[in-house]
């Protein structure tokens, strides 16, 4: 009983509890509403006070805007004005230039057709004056321009001619005054022996006896000597001697020292012979060799690749005119030094070029052309300095142009060739050489004789005096100098001296 009380009262208590909870519930729901409400009703107005102040910003910025604009249409509508005004100014101006230009058209075509009628009446007295003067001189107008232009190409070729003799005469002062100064020092810093003919080698033997040894049983060693040397071994009368001919110097050395070694060891036969010339091979080619490398120390060239100079080397065997070729490369060198030093070119290229300037001496027999180009070519394959490789091949002019180390080089190359006992040649040669150089002088016709003096470094020419003037003997100087050059082959320079003479002979009696 008394629990059924108690779950009445806690049931009722639930209900109860559950009732006030609702009302309390639906109390603070309708609160939170109406103050939702109240938020809400206060954006609304805070937007509408927004709105109002945004409508009201813009309308004053439009107004600003609208003043702006107004403000910028009156100034370009006055900047407008004044242009027109300006444009209209020059319209005007232009207006009155073209009228004044048309009044001037008219004054000028009016001046145009008096200039007109004044040159129809020129023309018509020039005709009349010329007919005139035709008439008075006895030739027409054509003759008379010819007589003209003669007369004033002879007054100009003669001023010409004597204002060239001018240049000529001062430039060769100062250029020979220079010249001399710059080859003097270059010769008193340079001495040189002087040259040798050697074009065979002579072997000494120690009786005649021994050239039956060379020769052999029926010429078999002298065949087997040569045939392993490629000389000729020339066995005459010559006492106790026999001489060695052959075009190519480092194979004439080789059969000298082969033939030297026979001699001395005395057992000469076709198998001892060859072994014998293969060491002898070997020994000259060591020789070689060495004698490069000796040139370059000298010269003071350097760092040249091994075939480079070992090339140099062959030419301790070259002689040309009787100078020995790695002697004279010495002294070109040496001296294309000294020339650059004085005139401020570069000195180890110069010294450089001059030393290797003949190299193409050394195989000009083996190779088809000018050894000038040839050196050029052996230096460009080894990787020689452009300048240098230019220079060796411009020396003897054969290249397109010369540049200052090939100036320099020739200078050197000339001084070398030129100067007294440098250089032997055949009498043979010599005597064909003048011959050359006397016809060639006598070939033009004004020449009455030439000769050659000085061992042929200088032709005399007589002209005829009454074919020809002073300024012309200049002219025929300089013509025959420039055939000698391109006709002839010598060493050094040429002197051409034209000598013009007229005698006056008359008697009293």
């Amino acid at each position: 009983m008394d629990s059924m009380i108690w779950l009445g009262i806690v049931v009722a208590g639930i209900i109860i509890g559950g009732v006030m909870g609702f009302f309390l519930r639906s109390t603070m729901l309708s609160k939170g509403m109406r103050m939702a409400e109240e938020a809400a009703k206060d954006r609304v107005r805070e937007a509408e006070s927004r709105h109002k102040e945004l409508l009201i910003e813009a309308k004053e910025e439009a107004v600003k805007l609208k003043s702006e604009a107004e403000a910028e249409n009156r100034l370009h509508r006055s900047e407008l004005i004044k242009q027109e005004k300006k444009l209209n100014q020059k319209a005007d101006s232009l207006d009155r230039k073209i009228e004044a230009f048309e009044k001037r058209e008219q004054t000028l075509t009016q001046k145009e057709k008096e200039a007109e009628s004044t040159l129809a009446r020129l023309d018509k007295v020039k005709e009349e004056h010329r007919r005139e003067a035709e008439r008075v001189a006895g030739m027409s107008s054509a003759e008379a321009k010819e007589y003209l232009l003669q007369m004033v190409e002879s007054e100009s070729r003669d001023y010409l001619a004597q204002r060239m003799r001018q240049v000529e005469a001062q430039f060769k002062e100062e250029s020979d005054e220079k010249g001399r100064i710059i080859i003097a020092e270059a010769l008193q810093r340079c001495a040189s022996e002087v040259a040798a003919e050697a074009t065979v080698s002579v072997v000494t033997l120690p009786s005649d006896e021994m050239k039956g040894r060379l020769i052999g049983r029926e010429g078999r060693n002298i065949r087997a000597l040569e045939a392993a040397t490629g000389v000729d071994l020339i066995v005459d009368d010559t006492p106790e001697a026999v001489t060695l001919s052959c075009y190519e110097p480092v194979r004439r050395e080789i059969a000298r020292v082969a033939l030297e070694k026979l001699i001395k060891d005395g057992r000469i036969h076709p198998g001892r012979i060859e072994e014998v010339v293969e060491k002898a091979r070997k020994e000259v080619e060591t020789e070689i060799q060495t004698e490069g490398e000796r040139v370059m120390v000298k010269a003071g060239v350097l760092g040249l690749p091994s075939d480079v100079i070992k090339t140099m080397g062959r030419l301790k065997y070259r002689f040309s005119y009787g100078q020995n070729m790695i002697n004279h490369s010495l002294e070109v060198a040496q001296m294309a030094a000294t020339l650059a030093s004085e005139i401020g070119a570069d000195v180890e290229i110069s010294r450089s070029a001059g030393l290797l300037h003949d190299i193409g001496k050394a195989v000009d027999r083996d190779v088809e052309g000018p050894h000038a180009l040839i050196g050029a070519d052996i230096l460009k394959r080894h990787g020689i300095a452009p300048q240098i490789v230019s220079a060796v091949a411009q020396h003897h002019g054969e290249a397109d142009a010369m540049d200052t180390y090939g100036f320099i080089v020739s200078a050197a190359d000339a001084i070398s060739g030129a100067r007294p006992g440098s250089r032997q040649e055949s009498a043979e040669h010599y005597l064909k050489r003048i011959e050359a150089l006397e016809n060639i002088a006598s070939s033009f016709p004004v020449v009455e004789k030439a000769f050659a003096i000085q061992a042929g470094r200088e032709v005399r020419i007589l002209v005829k005096p009454e074919e020809i003037d002073d300024l012309e003997s200049i002219r025929l100087s300089r013509d025959i100098a420039k055939k000698i050059e391109e006709e002839m082959t010598y060493p050094g320079q040429i002197k051409v001296t034209v000598i013009r003479e007229t005698r006056s002979i008359e008697f009293a009696k």
